[in-house]
């Protein structure tokens, strides 16, 4: 979503030099047609975007999660377009969530596309085809999911309403490497101060899961990191807390992965509070690569 300068602010500006209290009347025209226009804007996007996330087909629901991907990345740039997105998400119709999980993130296992009787063939209802979820599409989805979830906190509320933590930990321990990594990524979002979400994580043995990645020194290299970086991001969210939920994550680690790797987690986890974003996200990588290695050896 690339906003183009509109032609009021530039004829607003041209007339500078006019009396004061005119220009604070054009000053007020001209902020109310700029959030009119981003509104506009903003719901035009994501509608577009959902038309096709729900098509039947699996192409046209890549195409629509590329297209939602690309608009949050553009929302993000701004305070004013964040605070519409989050309007739009009060609003059911444009509400990307539920879509997510309604169709890209749906169990293949209920595949409506098996033929188990021939009685559409003679009625006059067609058969509903929906083509399975590709592994580019998954990932998007995962993609999309991580981004509405850090824009709008109410995200979450949905998440977890449609059963994300049991959909992602299926993900987690199904799937390929690519959604492996978006899913470790979208379970810290949806987590992120969302008590519902950390109960089912817990209920669900979440970090069993993720210790038991780490712990493969077969597996892909690349999501070994991505695990220790979940697991340092995840110590560093609930450190300091002792009740539930996520009460017993500091005993858990320490069980599944030893001593020592447990205290380096512990005590890697608080990097770089006062770092930029960019320094944050070094010291991640490297402390990350640090857990990696003290499993390891041991």
């Amino acid at each position: 979503m690339h906003l183009k300068q509109p032609f009021w602010n530039n004829a607003s500006s041209a007339n500078s030099d006019s009396e004061t209290g005119s220009e604070s009347a054009v000053a007020e025209l001209v902020n109310s047609l700029d959030q009119q226009r981003l509104y506009r804007e903003v719901t035009l996007a994501l509608r577009t975007g959902l038309r096709e996330a729900r098509a039947e087909f699996s192409f046209l629901r890549v195409r629509g999660l590329h297209s939602i991907l690309k608009f949050l990345r553009s929302v993000a740039d701004s305070d004013s377009t964040i605070s519409l997105f989050c309007h739009t998400q009060s609003i059911p119709d444009l509400q990307v969530v539920p879509v997510l999980f309604q169709q890209s993130l749906k169990d293949a296992v209920e595949d409506e596309s098996v033929v188990t009787d021939l009685n559409h063939i003679f009625g006059v209802e067609p058969m509903k085809i929906h083509s399975p979820s590709t592994d580019d599409e998954v990932a998007l989805a995962l993609r999309v999911l991580e981004g509405c979830c850090l824009l709008h906190r109410g995200s979450t509320v949905l998440a977890h309403q449609h059963n994300a933590i049991p959909v992602l930990m299926n993900i987690l321990s199904t799937r390929g490497v690519t959604e492996q990594g978006a899913c470790l990524d979208a379970l810290i979002s949806i987590m992120v101060d969302s008590s519902a979400n950390q109960t089912d994580f817990e209920r669900f043995n979440g970090i069993e899961e993720v210790t038991s990645l780490i712990q493969e020194k077969q597996a892909d290299e690349n999501l070994r990191l991505k695990c220790g970086e979940f697991l340092l991001l995840l110590i560093g969210h609930v450190n300091g807390r002792d009740r539930p939920p996520m009460a017993r994550i500091h005993d858990d680690i320490r069980r599944l992965l030893g001593e020592k790797s447990a205290s380096l987690i512990w005590a890697a986890s608080q990097f770089g509070s006062t770092l930029n974003p960019e320094e944050r996200l070094m010291a991640l990588q490297i402390q990350a690569r640090r857990v990696l290695e003290s499993i390891d050896l041991y």
